[in-house]
């Protein structure tokens, strides 16, 4: 039996077990920033250790990463678990062979150094590994630290910005333990909360306006967040960057992966107390973290005691202001420009499916096709303006998540965006049965072999294949054949040493074959004359190191690329 009773009673303020302070991760910045990935254990609960995975000394979870919109930045991601990985900066706009998707694996005891220019405006993104079909096994053991972005115009404001002191990170997950205390990555009766890896955990805060970044970072569930009392708080900004205005209210539902900053004025609390709480019974049911829904008797239960109510998250106790305190909430943030819909160069749809409408657990697909690796799903021309259409035919709601880009909410279900949704997203929570338009545009990065991501951020559904992948080329491409021709077959795939590559249907007298690295580096290229139309030749890679490489075969002004992997 599952601990799910007990684990709620201990979480839901009839405690047999102490309150525990927040834990506040700490900070890196500058130029170089270092960070290491193991496997290690935390005493979460009497009994055996759960098995977690940290970054450098944590744990579990990892430091915040302080960055500075028009820096440069120099990454070294050390994978020290016995599998493979990668690591994604969510939300950042990077270039794709430093984005951290499935294609740049960094195998066991190997080290990634992505570096880039941070693009982004000011807001809270996040970082985790993006392994296919592996990625909640490793994020929801702990692979997740946030990522804050600074920019000259968000520090014209009077904003709470001095971290753990009126600036707080909170990072909220659901989990599943089994009886012997181990998370299960994929469980759907996830009764055990966790605010920054800590179990019912509290936070000394000053009777002034704090500010709270929140991160939804749970496997599946939504959070409906809301204070004790429904005390209101002002939203200044969601996933992407800083909103027009404060906007006042009292709820913010955030689905997976999706993140909120809010200011909250505790100015008049002195010596009180309240809770970060999320009001589940307001959720609609198929929304993950709403009512149980009816489950057919083949599929796995999701019936958490937290589904449908009330319940206490973080409890704030408010203490003596702090010196300088922020004590007003501004009235106007950042102009938002989202682009006209009549601008768009095109519009693309994407239909949420399952095998049948009876299906709540998976798997789902995008356009009725699993995620394939060798497959690009959209070839994308640079600088275009696109809609997408997302079109949920499910009974489950489905957090959508794309690479690359920040997107503007056009309309949801025939009405336009909330007030807090009008900012800058790159996640979408997508409810049964309705239809999301939003509105970007694809610039400053293209690749003619490693694509971007999108995919459902319920990290379950992700993993059982409902991910997509888009090339941005560059716009003299749109002319250009990139698809099945010339038709090429290369074996043994993954190989040790000899690869053999077949090609047939070539339409110019030769071929040239090279063969880049993750970073696009070059290092191996050889010019091959076809004989009626056809090549046959073999390349020796005994040379290069186990891992993932792009091999490319051009012929005139057509091209076929592919993944190949050293064993």
């Amino acid at each position: 039996m599952r601990l799910s009773l007990l684990i709620y009673i201990l979480l839901s303020g009839m405690s047999l077990s102490a309150q525990q302070p927040l834990f506040i991760p700490d900070t890196l910045s500058g130029p170089n920033i270092s960070l290491t990935l193991k496997s290690d254990s935390v005493q979460f609960l009497a009994g055996q250790k759960t098995q977690t995975n940290g970054f450098n000394n944590y744990k579990y979870l990892g430091p915040t990463l302080i960055l500075k919109k028009g820096s440069t930045i120099n990454l070294s991601v050390n994978n020290q678990l016995t599998d493979t990985t990668t690591m994604h900066w969510h939300g950042l706009h990077v270039a794709p062979y430093n984005d951290g998707g499935p294609h740049t694996m960094i195998l066991p005891g190997a080290t990634w150094t992505p570096g880039f220019v941070v693009m982004n405006d000011a807001a809270t993104y996040f970082y985790h590994p993006h392994m296919g079909m592996k990625t909640a096994a490793q994020v929801m053991l702990g692979a997740m630290g946030l990522i804050i972005v600074r920019d000259s115009t968000e520090a014209t404001f009077n904003l709470p910005r001095r971290y753990g002191l009126d600036d707080f990170p909170i990072i909220v997950q659901s989990q599943e333990l089994d009886t012997l205390n181990q998370i299960d990555p994929r469980g759907m009766v996830d009764s055990v909360l966790m605010v920054n890896g800590t179990m019912n955990p509290y936070l000394d805060v000053p009777a002034q306006v704090v500010r709270m970044r929140l991160l939804n970072g749970a496997q599946e569930r939504a959070f409906n967040f809301g204070f004790t009392g429904n005390k209101s708080f002002y939203v200044i900004a969601t996933d992407g960057g800083l909103l027009d205005s404060a906007i006042s209210t009292t709820r913010i539902r955030l689905g997976p992966g999706e993140r909120a900053e809010i200011l909250l004025d505790l100015s008049a609390m002195n010596g009180q107390s309240l809770y970060l709480m999320s009001y589940a019974s307001e959720i609609p049911i198929g929304v993950q973290g709403g009512p149980t829904m009816p489950m057919p008797p083949w599929s796995p239960p999701m019936n958490s005691p937290l589904n449908g109510i009330d319940f206490n998250i973080l409890q704030l106790n408010v203490g003596a202001a702090s010196v300088n305190p922020v004590t007003t909430v501004p009235t106007t943030l950042v102009p938002l420009n989202p682009y006209a819909a009549s601008s768009a160069d095109s519009i693309r749809t994407i239909n949420f499916t399952a095998d049948s409408a009876m299906v709540m657990d998976g798997p789902f697909y995008f356009n009725g096709n699993s995620f394939d690796m060798m497959r690009i799903d959209y070839r994308i021309p640079l600088n275009n303006i696109e809609i997408w259409k997302l079109v949920n035919e499910t009974m489950v709601a489905h957090a959508f998540h794309i690479h690359d880009v920040q997107f503007y909410i056009l309309k949801k279900n025939n009405h336009g965006p909330l007030s807090v949704e009008k900012g800058k997203k790159d996640v979408v929570l997508v409810e049964p049965y309705d239809t999301v338009y939003f509105i970007t545009k694809f610039q400053d990065f293209t690749d003619t072999a490693i694509p971007y991501m999108y995919h459902c951020h319920m990290l379950m559904h992700e993993d059982d294949g409902m991910m997509g992948q888009f090339l941005v080329v560059p716009a003299t491409t749109s002319v250009t054949k990139i698809s099945s021709s010339p038709l090429v077959n290369i074996y043994p795939n993954p190989a040790d040493d000899i690869v053999n590559i077949e090609a047939s249907n070539i339409s110019s007298t030769t071929a040239n074959i090279s063969v880049t690295d993750i970073t696009g580096k070059l290092l191996l290229q050889k010019e091959i004359k076809a004989v009626n139309k056809n090549i046959n030749t073999s390349i020796d890679i005994n040379a290069f190191a186990p891992g993932f490489y792009i091999l490319t075969v051009k012929a005139g002004v057509e091209q076929k690329v592919m993944k190949l992997v050293k064993k």
